[in-house]
């Protein structure tokens, strides 16, 4: 059992985006999930890509364009995404407002690929 206190979450730019962040909440001997949280300001975007593991979200706050697969939603708070292994997705912080969520991914190796 373990509760970490917030202020201790190393906060990363991620490659590849625009105005994007990421910080890893579970501790490094978490041997099953990890729940990570994912920030883009406003404005900010995550490009086209895949990864060979699904992902859960749920978002904490703002909004964003999200494009999974063929799909286009208005993702905001409260809401939930899946994103199964292999489709392609982004992310595009386009309503004026930082957009905020919590991703849940296994701890299987993960390869992230660009799509065009």
């Amino acid at each position: 059992m373990y509760c970490t206190p917030s202020h201790t979450f190393v906060t990363n730019a991620i490659p590849k985006t625009m105005k994007a962040s990421i910080a890893v909440l579970s501790p490094e001997e978490e041997k099953d999930f990890i729940v990570r949280k994912v920030s883009l300001e406003a404005g900010g975007s995550m490009p086209h890509h895949t990864n060979t593991i699904q992902h859960q979200q749920f978002v904490l706050s703002g909004e964003a364009r999200v494009k999974i697969a063929e799909e286009v939603y208005h993702a905001k708070e409260g809401d939930f995404l899946y994103i199964p292994a292999g489709v392609p997705h982004a992310y595009e912080a386009a309503y004026g407002s930082d957009y905020v969520f919590l991703c849940m991914i296994t701890t299987q190796d993960d390869t992230i690929e660009m799509v065009d």
